[in-house]
């Protein structure tokens, strides 16, 4: 998928807005709070969504740091912005609905504060090859399936309101995670094999990968529990090797492994590989908060408060 980067550039920056720019206090918001059944696994979902909004945000700086193309850099860099901004928009939706308390943050579940923590210690050591091609795997899903989900679930208007700019955020930024995944098979394909080969015994990715794996089954079973149609998640799956599967793509070994590890993680019956990785998530349940580190200093850009 090939894209004019500076027409890109330029979009993105007449597109960008603000908290201010939407009415918080407009009327709707007892479709919510006078839903007991949904109040509280919404509640819980919207504190997942609004972290995975900043682990994407960190993903997006670490990948500013690494392109050597200028344009991109600058395109990254309104992405990390831009992802902060849903994360506020989600907690400004979270405090209009009374799920947040006081001026705080929502509490992150342990998985993504593992993920958190590997972020903020690792991420910029990794190569664009693999930021490039795990990024629009994750927006793909929170754009095709977690968003629309939202949307279909709550009749609040101020939420249609508030996703209807996140959605075209989103939008733009698949257009440019695609363009980067055609981007990186072009490089030959065994060099490509032989750097992949040299990462995956990285111990800084593989711990990586062991807070990203709970991490996801975590967030799958909780929006099935939620009412998500697992075809959803197929769907997403489906749709990351269709867009992505150009010939440049298909010379991405990342992509390959990313793809196929989709499939595993949507698939319940897949027990060769769920069985392991539900032991993870079980095991990661049981650390005790006091060995948890400290959530990373720059969370606390996160607000509720339509400033910005």
């Amino acid at each position: 998928m090939q894209l004019d980067l500076d027409r890109m550039r330029d979009k993105i920056k007449a597109s960008q807005w603000a908290l201010a720019d939407i009415d918080w206090d407009a009327p709707g918001r007892e479709l919510v709070t006078n839903d007991p059944d949904l109040y509280p696994k919404l509640k819980a979902f919207m504190a997942d969504l609004m972290w995975i909004e900043h682990v994407g945000a960190r993903g997006f700086a670490a990948m500013a740091k690494k392109t050597p193309n200028d344009t991109l850099r600058e395109i990254y860099t309104y992405f990390h912005a831009e992802e902060q901004r849903h994360a506020n928009a989600e907690m400004a939706l979270m405090q209009r609905w009374g799920m947040l308390d006081g001026e705080g943050l929502p509490e992150p579940n342990i998985n993504i504060r593992l993920v958190v923590e590997w972020l903020d210690a690792y991420a910029d050591d990794m190569p664009l090859s693999v930021l490039g091609s795990v990024i629009p795997m994750l927006e793909i899903a929170l754009d095709g399936a977690l968003c629309k989900f939202l949307l279909e679930t709550v009749k609040d208007p101020v939420c249609h309101a508030a996703f209807e700019k996140i959605n075209a955020d989103e939008a733009r930024h698949l257009g440019v995670d695609f363009h980067v995944l055609e981007m990186l098979g072009h490089s030959p394909v065994y060099r490509q094999t032989l750097q992949m080969a040299g990462k995956l015994i990285d111990p800084r990715l593989l711990i990586g990968i062991l807070a990203y794996l709970p991490l996801l089954n975590r967030m799958r079973d909780n929006l099935v529990e939620l009412g998500l149609k697992e075809e959803r998640l197929y769907e997403a799956i489906r749709k990351y090797r269709r867009v992505g599967g150009t010939p440049g793509g298909l010379r991405n070994p990342w992509f390959q492994l990313i793809s196929r590890h989709g499939g595993w993680m949507v698939n319940r019956r897949n027990r060769l590989y769920h069985v392991p990785v539900d032991a993870l998530v079980r095991l990661t349940g049981r650390i005790p908060p006091r060995l948890l580190p400290q959530v990373p200093s720059w969370v606390h850009e996160l607000t509720w408060k339509p400033t910005a």
